[in-house]
């Protein structure tokens, strides 16, 4: 077999707990090699400027290629692309684009309403920063199809347009059965989409919040894997060890399939990812990925 790839998902701390948390987490899975790291924005794009600087810290403190997301929420055209152009200055070439989940005020019936004055999809978004620089740009992919889209033919022909935009790579909403990833990998290929697709691993540290993160993206939870997290509410222990178990389960079945590069939504914990990574075979190379 090809040697895994992997990619780490961050979240930007809200306090100074939250950042020690975090911090302790890029330590304990930098020297793993990840591909790159990304760090995400706030659903409404609230967390700009704590992005910016924990993307500023990981960049200046580590050797880690960095990906800040960036969205098309709560900002101009112009003022997206400046943001852009300030990481292009500060030595970044990798960007996830999305269009980011709107606030009320930017819904009708339900529905997303694009400001006039700004990027309006993901696809556009994409297309705006080719004029900034060649940046390596991620995009998300919803296998079950994202709650707006009404159908997974119609996600698909939205991810073709932000692949034919100029996006490299597709990271995937997280999913637990994994044949709904490989029938959407054979349904990517059909219709002529040509960027990596890597599927998005989400380590289940607390299942209500898994359930909560399932509805609001229309992820599936299965059956059978509520039956494995039932009645252990109060057996934090025991609840670790099972979703260990499920997501290594699931990674090497992926890996059987042919899938060599995996993108893991930390929540910034770094104990049941690394533990995933190295039952893939990854081990920690110090020398080459210190933390300051």
């Amino acid at each position: 077999m090809n040697p895994v790839k992997v990619s780490f998902e961050f979240f930007p701390p809200g306090d100074e707990s939250m950042g020690q948390q975090l911090w302790s987490c890029v330590q304990r899975l930098a020297p793993l090699q990840p591909e790159f790291v990304s760090v995400t924005y706030g659903a409404d794009g609230s967390t700009r400027s704590r992005t910016h600087e924990c993307v500023l810290r990981i960049l200046r403190e580590t050797d880690l290629v960095v990906a800040p997301h960036l969205t098309c929420i709560g900002a101009t055209r112009a003022e997206v692309l400046r943001i852009a152009e300030g990481y292009w200055r500060q030595g970044i070439r990798h960007l996830v684009a999305l269009r980011g989940d709107p606030p009320a005020a930017n819904l009708s019936d339900g529905r997303y309403c694009p400001g006039a004055d700004g990027f309006a999809y993901a696809s556009d978004l994409v297309a705006g920063l080719t004029g900034v620089g060649t940046f390596d740009v991620a995009v998300a992919a919803y296998p079950e199809g994202h709650p707006e889209s009404g159908s997974v033919d119609a996600d698909l022909d939205n991810l073709k347009r932000k692949v034919d935009a100029g996006a490299r790579r597709a990271i995937t909403q997280f999913f637990f059965d994994t044949d709904v990833f490989l029938r959407y990998r054979d349904r990517c290929a059909a219709a002529g989409i040509r960027a990596n697709l890597v599927p998005g691993i989400l380590p289940i540290t607390r299942f209500p919040q898994l359930l909560r993160f399932a509805e609001r993206c229309g992820a599936t939870v299965p059956a059978w894997l509520r039956q494995r997290f039932d009645g252990l509410d109060d057996d934090a222990e025991t609840r670790r060890m099972i979703a260990a178990n499920v997501a290594i389960e699931q990674v090497q079945s992926l890996r059987a399939q042919g899938v060599q590069e995996f993108h893991f939504y930390t929540l910034n914990r770094a104990e049941l990812t690394y533990a995933i990574c190295h039952a893939l075979g990854l081990r920690p190379r110090v020398a080459e990925a210190q933390v300051a």
